[in-house]
Order: C-alpha cells, then sequence, then structure tokens
C-alpha cells in the first residue's frame, strides 16, 4: 500500500491534539487542509478513523489500533533527525582509519588522544596496515581515511601532506666510526644493512636512493617495522634505514649515531588519503580539519 507520508503526519497530528484547527496550525496548513488528508486516508485505507464530538475528535477503534504505529514511526523519524544533529555538531558519531606501524606508534597516539579530548563522544577505529593495504581499504569502503607514505599517485584519492619525515642511517657502538664524517652510499652498501621487507613504501624509497648509484642492495637482515631496525641497530647487527623524527631520544644519549650522507637522503612526507567520490562523515571531516590545523610534530 503506497500512502503519502505526510497523509499520516497529518493524522498523527490531529490523534494528538484532538483537534482539526489546533492541528492546522501546528502544521501550518489550513482546516480545510486538515480535513481533506484526513479523508484521503480514510479511502484508502477503507475505513473511519476519527469521530467529532462537542469538543473536537477522537480516535476510532481502528483509529486507536492504527495509532500506535504511526507515533512509533515518528518517534524513530525524530530520533534520526536528532541522531544526525548529534553526528552533525560532533556529539557521536565514528570515524574508521588506516595506518602502518610507524604512524600508529609515533604519530596517531598524541592527535587522537588531543582529538577525543574535544569530542569525547566520537567513536575512533584505527586498523595496522601498510600503504597499499590502506589504499585498498579505502577503495572498498572499509575506512574512511587513511595515513600513507608519500609519494602516492591515485585519481581515485584525495591526498594531503600532513608531516614531513626524514629518513636515515643510524648504527650502534660497534660501528660507531661509521658516523665520523659524512659517507657515500658506496660506503654504507659495504656494512650489514638492515632494512624493512621488500614491498613497502619505505624500502622502495631507500632502494630508489641505492640505484642513483648503480647499487643493488642485499640486506642482511628484512624486518616487518622499523622498530625491529631500531633494535637490531642497538644490539649492532650493522646500519639501519630508520625515520630520523622518531629516534630524538636515541640520539641523544647516544645509544645510536646518525651516519650521515655526503648526499643527503631527501625528505618525503606522511600523508592523509581517502576517496574524492565518497563524501566524508562529518566527525571524519572533522578529524582531518584538526590534522591540518595543528602544527605537526616536527615544527613544534
Amino acid at each position: 500500500m503506497n500512502i503519502n507520508m505526510e497523509l499520516y503526519r497529518t493524522f498523527y497530528c490531529v490523534a494528538k491534539v484532538g483537534s482539526i484547527s489546533k492541528a492546522a496550525d501546528l502544521l501550518f496548513v489550513t482546516q480545510p487542509a486538515v480535513s481533506r488528508a484526513i479523508q484521503q486516508l480514510e479511502e484508502k485505507l477503507g475505513m473511519v478513523l476519527f469521530f467529532r464530538t462537542p469538543k473536537g475528535v477522537r480516535l476510532t477503534k481502528d483509529g486507536e489500533l492504527l495509532y500506535p504505529y504511526v507515533e512509533q514511526a515518528f518517534n524513530f523519524i525524530s530520533l534520526g533527525e536528532r541522531t544526525l544533529l548529534e553526528v552533525k555538531e560532533l556529539h557521536s558519531g565514528e570515524i574508521s582509519i588506516g595506518a602502518g606501524d610507524t604512524v600508529c606508534k609515533h604519530y596517531l597516539p598524541g592527535h587522537l588522544k588531543d582529538f577525543k579530548r574535544t569530542y569525547p563522544g566520537i567513536g575512533i577505529h584505527v586498523t595496522n596496515q601498510s600503504t597499499q593495504s590502506v589504499i585498498n581499504m579505502l577503495k572498498k569502503g572499509s575506512i574512511d581515511m587513511g595515513f600513507v607514505h608519500l609519494p602516492v599517485v591515485d585519481e581515485q584519492l584525495m591526498v594531503y601532506k600532513i608531516m614531513e619525515i626524514q629518513d636515515c642511517f643510524v648504527v650502534g657502538e660497534k660501528y660507531k666510526e661509521l658516523a665520523m664524517k659524512p659517507r657515500t652510499a658506496q660506503e654504507i652498501a659495504k656494512y650489514p644493512l638492515i632494512l624493512l621487507e621488500k614491498g613497502g613504501s619505505s624500502r622502495t624509497y631507500i632502494e630508489k636512493m641505492f640505484s642513483k648509484y648503480d647499487l643493488t642492495v642485499k640486506p642482511a637482515f628484512e624486518l616487518s617495522d622499523f622498530e625491529l631496525n631500531i633494535q637490531f641497530a642497538l644490539i649492532d647487527f650493522g646500519v639501519a634505514a630508520v625515520i630520523k623524527n622518531f629516534i630524538v631520544e636515541e640520539l641523544e644519549n647516544q645509544s645510536l649515531y646518525e651516519v650521515k650522507l655526503i648526499d643527503p637522503i631527501p625528505p618525503r612526507y606522511i600523508g592523509l588519503v581517502h576517496l574524492k567520490t565518497v563524501p566524508l562523515p562529518a566527525a571524519a571531516k572533522k578529524f582531518l580539519s584538526f590534522l591540518l590545523e595543528k602544527p605537526s610534530s616536527d615544527d613544534q
């Protein structure tokens, strides 16, 4: 049965106030318009819904049967409208984020803490994934946004630079003579190299650096995340490729030593991406603007 919702809205209002004239005032229509709407609904349903009394109108037995269902429907609509308003005003909502190990450990916690302090009603779900997996999840609709290592070239994605990062090589006590002066890539390649597993954006970036000098790297260790690279350097297994931004303490206390290159490694960026064709939920949009407005940790 296909019945215009406005007819049910009129029925609900009249039943609630018990008066055609009061309902007309609440609905901002004329009394004849309200009467016609009730008549149309009664004709479509094939039953009388109201009878007149000296004080107005009352529901018939059939009207009383219908009323609780219509009341529930409009209560749910009002609840839906209130929920959307709360989301819009960021009293509630949810953000689903994909991010790699380094971002999850060194970048996200502080920013999520600050965001949650401002918007405690927003739920946040974080999935730990590689750059390519983050992009795949975005395209499947599994997450709202993701953190990736740039550059990323994909026409489907909106890309924002969030933080500049600096790759570097570090060693522990055993190889600290390497850090005494700037070195060439050829010199570093002679030592046991500690790199991330092949295929990731960070490993590819380092490989491209070596390839500029016609060097093909054959690492002694290929590990799953930067934290392992740091640990293996600390216990003197070789020269580790890491991100300088996140080893400030180790460099300051000289548990690690930076091996500087004669030709420095260019900086790169951590970026935030989302699909161009899918509008961000209100909470995710606010989180994006929150990050873009906030200075990155290397600027503070």
